[in-house]
């Protein structure tokens, strides 16, 4: 069984300096049919023109996911950490008890595109943490590449949800595949380009969910780079 939530029917947030596209309800956009699925919460997909950004403000009992298609962005939280995400780096910050962060375009002259991913965690008052992992592109253009999960196996950052997300950059007529065990779910994000996903054809923007399926079957019409979950 799979759902098709289709890129032009997400919700959109419009500022001077933000373009931000909502595959579910957040912010000022509500959508009562769309709410998340299953732990998945937030698809943000947004644009933020040079110097733009985020200032400080607060979470609480979240995992946020943050994956850069273009540009540089940069991070600051309560914590301490300040760093710079770039494409091919996953950023895991936990918001737990508390924690205040700002994120801004790194660059004064370029744009930057990011996925920011918001996962319900497996229980709430847990301490606020924060990590970051680089993956080469030529892993990520060799096929799904396991960028977070509930161990942190294999270099991973570490999601507190029984929750795996798996990172792909595939070229023109490349194919992926992803069994799903018994029970399981998934959602698969299409960041840029078309990928057919279980013989249905999905286009930049568009997300899937999928149910009662032994394995997730990825074709790509052209050069795309897709995000997956594998959820309980």
């Amino acid at each position: 069984m799979i759902a098709i939530r289709r890129a032009a029917d997400r919700g959109h947030t419009s500022l001077p300096w933000l373009d931000s596209r909502h595959t579910f309800t957040f912010g000022e956009y509500h959508d009562p049919a769309h709410m998340g699925f299953r732990a998945l919460r937030v698809i943000n997909d947004d644009r933020v023109a040079p110097g733009g950004g985020f200032a400080t403000h607060g979470h609480r009992d979240m995992e946020i996911l943050t994956w850069v298609l273009d540009g540089a962005l940069e991070h600051r939280d309560s914590l301490g950490n300040g760093s710079i995400i770039r494409p091919g780096e996953a950023q895991r910050m936990s918001a737990g008890t508390g924690i205040r962060h700002s994120e801004f375009n790194h660059s004064q002259a370029e744009p930057v595109r990011f996925l920011q991913v918001w996962v319900l965690p497996a229980r709430r008052g847990l301490a606020p943490g924060y990590e970051q992992r680089a993956f080469a592109d030529a892993r990520l253009r060799a096929g799904l590449v396991l960028v977070a999960s509930p161990d942190g196996r294999d270099a991973s950052v570490t999601l507190h949800q029984d929750v795996e997300v798996h990172a792909g950059r595939l070229e023109a007529g490349a194919r992926a595949a992803l069994a799903l065990r018994a029970g399981r779910h998934a959602w698969v994000q299409v960041a840029r380009g078309e990928v057919v996903v279980n013989g249905h054809a999905l286009a930049e923007g568009d997300g899937a969910a999928l149910g009662d399926e032994a394995a997730l079957e990825l074709a790509a019409g052209g050069a795309a780079e897709i995000l997956v979950f594998d959820l309980a």
